[in-house]
C-alpha cells in the first residue's frame, strides 16, 4: 500500500511539474481509465460524426462545396485513426475498442445523433459543432498524456479549417436570398442547444471533471469552456446577421460575459441514453460498415501473414 502511494504522489508530482506521462510510465489505474474512456469516445465521435456530412455529399450545391466537404469527412477519419491508435497505447486494443462502439456498450458525442435536415446544417455543423469541438480540444494540446497530446497538434490544425468553412457556408446563406437567410437561421435555432450540451454536464453534475483536471486530462471544466464558447459565438453570429435562439442571452458587465437560458439536460440525458433522433441510426450505418468492410481486413491480414513467412523463409 505505501509503495503504491509513493507511485501515486511521485506520478502526481511529474504532472503537477507539466512533465508528459508516455505508455512505459507507471500511472494509476484510474488514469488510465479515464484516458481509454475520453480517447475512445473522442474518437468514436470522429468517426460516427462523418455519417450526418456524408448524407450531404452527392447533394452539395456546386463542384467546390462537395470537394470542401469530402476533404473535411477524410480528415476525420484520420483523426480517428489517430486517436485510435493513442487508446492503444493504454493497452487496450483497437478491435476492443471498435467492439464496444459497435455493441452500443460507448459512447461518442451527442451532437452526432441529430439529421441534417438542409445544406445549412453542414454549415452549422462546421461552424457551431467544429467551432465547440475546437474550444475542448485546443486544450487538449497540453493534456498531460503524451500520446494524446501529440495527437491534438494536428486534429486541432484541421479542425480550425472545418469550423471556418462552416461559418463560410453561414456567412453566404445569411447574405444570399430571404429563403437561404432563413434556412442559416433555422439551423442556427436547430443546433445550438445541442452544441452547448456538446461540452458535457455542468461542474457540479460531472462526474470525472474534478479528477480529470486534478490529473491535467483537461486544462479547463466544462462550464468555462461552455461559456467561453457563448462569448466567442455570440458575436460571431451578430456579424453575419443571425440571431441565437436564447431569450435570456445578455450581456453581463459585471463579470463580462453572456448570461444565458438553461440548457435542457433532460434532452441530453436521453439522446446519451440512446434515445435521440439519430441513435439507432447511426450504430447499424457504423455496423454495416464494419461487417461490409471484413473482407479488406482479412485480406490485409492474410497478405501480412504471406509476408511474414517469406520474410522468415
Amino acid at each position: 500500500m505505501t509503495d503504491v502511494k509513493n507511485l501515486e504522489e511521485l506520478f502526481q508530482a511529474k504532472v503537477d511539474g507539466e512533465l508528459k506521462i508516455e505508455p512505459k510510465d507507471w500511472m494509476p489505474d484510474g488514469y488510465r481509465k479515464n484516458l481509454v474512456r475520453q480517447i475512445s469516445q473522442h474518437a468514436h465521435s470522429e468517426v460516427v460524426g462523418m455519417l450526418p456530412e456524408g448524407n450531404w455529399i452527392t447533394r452539395a450545391p456546386n463542384l467546390r462545396r462537395k470537394a470542401i466537404l469530402l476533404a473535411k469527412i477524410q480528415d476525420e477519419a484520420g483523426h480517428g485513426l489517430y486517436l485510435y491508435s493513442a487508446v492503444e497505447t493504454l493497452g487496450t486494443t483497437r478491435e476492443k475498442t471498435v467492439d464496444d462502439l459497435l455493441g452500443g456498450k460507448a459512447k461518442y458525442s451527442s451532437i452526432f445523433n441529430y439529421p441534417t435536415l438542409t445544406w445549412a446544417d453542414i454549415g452549422a455543423v462546421g461552424w457551431l459543432v467544429d467551432g465547440a469541438a475546437i474550444m475542448n480540444q485546443v486544450m487538449l494540446c497540453r493534456t498531460s498524456y503524451g500520446p494524446y497530446a501529440r495527437a491534438m497538434v494536428r486534429i486541432c490544425k484541421e479542425e480550425s479549417f472545418h469550423q471556418r468553412q462552416g461559418y463560410e457556408i453561414m456567412s453566404v446563406l445569411s447574405k444570399g436570398t430571404p429563403e437561404q437567410r432563413e434556412m442559416a437561421q433555422d439551423a442556427l435555432n436547430r443546433w445550438w442547444w445541442p452544441s452547448l450540451m456538446m461540452f458535457g454536464p455542468s461542474d457540479a453534475n460531472s462526474p470525472h471533471s474534478a479528477q480529470s483536471m486534478k490529473w491535467k486530462i483537461k486544462r479547463q471544466s466544462n462550464d468555462e469552456l461552455r461559456q467561453t464558447f457563448i462569448d466567442r459565438t455570440v458575436q460571431q453570429a451578430e456579424v453575419i446577421g443571425l440571431k441565437v435562439p436564447d431569450p435570456k442571452l445578455k450581456w453581463n458587465e459585471s463579470t463580462q460575459h453572456y448570461d444565458s437560458g438553461e440548457i435542457d439536460w433532460t434532452e441530453f440525458n436521453n439522446v446519451v441514453a440512446g434515445n435521440g433522433p439519430c441513435n439507432k441510426e447511426r450504430l447499424a450505418a457504423r455496423n454495416k460498415a464494419h461487417d461490409d468492410g471484413a473482407w479488406v481486413r482479412e485480406a490485409a491480414m492474410a497478405y501480412a501473414a504471406k509476408k511474414a513467412k517469406r520474410k522468415a523463409a
